[in-house]
């Protein structure tokens, strides 16, 4: 167990500041354009994947009743990226359409880099810092999710996801069989109505109407409309088409993660409307040292659902005896996870033995196949 006096070294810490190194990788494509401007994804994607097979697995766990006051060179990590990929973003968003040595292909090159960084970096230390009792850094996740125009994800992970995981409520659980390229337009429609749903009961439970002050949705709506506004007057029309490009890359990075990290799995319906309670069999662990590096910790999605409050240096990896292991980390794995015939070779295997190991006594699993409410499940075998 690594003891809190070693977690407040700042370099326990450091190696998970490697996300800091894409940026200078992204202004070099921005400045010389070229096959350079493949360097920002090719390195998110293929050199972590690369370096997960040079480090091999992580299965040394902190002391979860580690203080706060130990951790803050990884508070300071999360809350530093923000202004960083703030200024980063207007700075291209200033600099790549009036920059004559690059194409309209190299562009939007450019910005697609800049939505691979804002997804697998910005949009992951969003959720960290969502999670957080400090107003301070629930706005900052409100910033960086507005930078990609995804804000009602605060509402949707905090009041859905969380609650409803691995049921038929919850959207962002892909279903067994279900491809990524069905998953991803059911996501991006469900998800807003689910979480303008969940923001408007809680509203109702103190007898406001949705259109009260304090409905978030107000403060996403100003937020994000500010960074269209700033985008448009950094870069012009073209400046509001390469942001909306980086928003659009970004989105499909945090889609490609959530189908990865619970597809096919399943609390047991209990009868009377009632599912088991979340356990870190529910999601997909992935123990992979470089990847968790970059997406700090988060491949520890088993111990994230159990308790959603520990701070990402934390988490803690489970064993297969409690939750089930994905072969490769979430690099490799999303990659798969666009190519369905492959994914289904890969995971359709590991879902039934999972089934057969956790949930021997289950013998019909057509209505969690089809994600049938509740209200439409015969009585449970």
């Amino acid at each position: 167990m690594i003891a809190p006096d070693k977690l407040r070294s700042w370099q326990t810490a450091l190696p998970f500041w490697l996300s800091f190194l894409l940026v200078p990788l992204l202004v070099v494509s921005a400045l010389f354009g070229g096959w350079l401007i493949l360097l920002p994804p090719l390195a998110t994607w293929y050199l972590f994947a690369a370096l997960d097979g040079v480090f091999g697995l992580n299965t040394e766990n902190a002391d979860p009743m580690t203080p706060d006051s130990d951790l803050r060179w990884y508070t300071a990590l999360t809350m530093a990226w923000v202004p960083v990929q703030f200024v980063l973003l207007i700075g291209l968003l200033i600099y790549v359409p009036q920059a004559d040595h690059l194409s309209t292909v190299e562009r939007i090159g450019v910005f697609f880099g800049m939505g691979v960084l804002s997804g697998t970096v910005g949009i992951n230390y969003s959720h960290e810092l969502m999670h957080q009792k400090s107003r301070l850094e629930r706005w900052l996740a409100d910033l960086l999710l507005a930078m990609v125009l995804y804000s009602h994800f605060r509402s949707e992970h905090l009041l859905v996801h969380h609650r409803h995981v691995a049921t038929p409520r919850d959207p962002v659980t892909a279903r067994y069989n279900e491809g990524f390229h069905r998953f991803y337009p059911r996501v991006l429609r469900q998800c807003w109505l689910s979480a303008f749903r969940a923001e408007k009961e809680q509203l109702l439970r103190r007898n406001q109407h949705w259109t009260h002050p304090r409905n978030p949705f107000y403060r996403y709506w100003a937020l994000q409309g500010a960074m269209l506004l700033i985008a448009f007057l950094a870069g012009g029309l073209s400046g509001l088409m390469l942001f909306c490009v980086q928003a659009g890359v970004a989105i499909w990075q945090l889609e490609l993660v959530n189908y990865v990290e619970h597809y096919g799995l399943t609390r047991k319906y209990l009868g009377d409307g009632k599912f088991e309670h979340v356990l870190p069999r529910h999601s997909w662990n992935a123990a992979h040292k470089a990847s968790n590096w970059l997406l700090i910790n988060l491949q520890r999605h088993s111990d994230h659902h159990y308790k959603p409050d520990r701070r990402f240096p934390l988490l803690q990896n489970h064993t297969e005896t409690d939750a089930p292991q994905l072969p490769y980390g979430y690099p490799v794995m999303t990659v798969a996870a666009m190519v369905p015939p492959l994914w289904r070779r890969v995971m359709n295997p590991r879902v039934r033995n999972w089934r057969q190991t956790y949930y021997p006594e289950i013998t019909d699993w057509t209505p969690y196949n089809k994600a049938l409410p509740a209200s439409d499940r015969p009585e449970q075998t």
